[in-house]
């Protein structure tokens, strides 16, 4: 990743736009995958899609992590329920359960 006051014009400003959306696609396939794991081992286990004190942790630590990166930690929030909630979605399809 480039740093910002670097990149001298418009063009180099948007590839790397397009570099770093191209990675984040990358982090959440990969947290999606995660995810799958997550639904094989809760399934064994017999545990829940959604674990409410997990929640709460996963969006306190993007909170957390955003204010210690210089960004809304207002925006991460609502950026990471939003993950959260399509992560228990997928986890209840693979458990079979609603």
């Amino acid at each position: 990743m480039r740093d910002p006051a670097t990149l001298g014009d418009m063009t180099e400003l948007r590839a790397e736009v397009d570099a770093t959306d191209a990675a984040l696609c990358d982090l959440l396939a990969h947290r999606a995958r995660l995810i799958s794991r997550a639904a094989e081992l809760k399934k064994a286990n017999g545990w829940p899609a959604r674990i409410g004190g997990r929640v709460d942790e996963v969006i306190d630590n993007a909170r957390r992590n955003a204010e210690a990166q210089g960004w809304d930690p207002e925006l991460a929030e609502v950026l990471w329920r939003e993950l959260v909630e399509w992560s228990i979605e997928r986890e209840k399809a693979a458990l079979g359960r609603e």
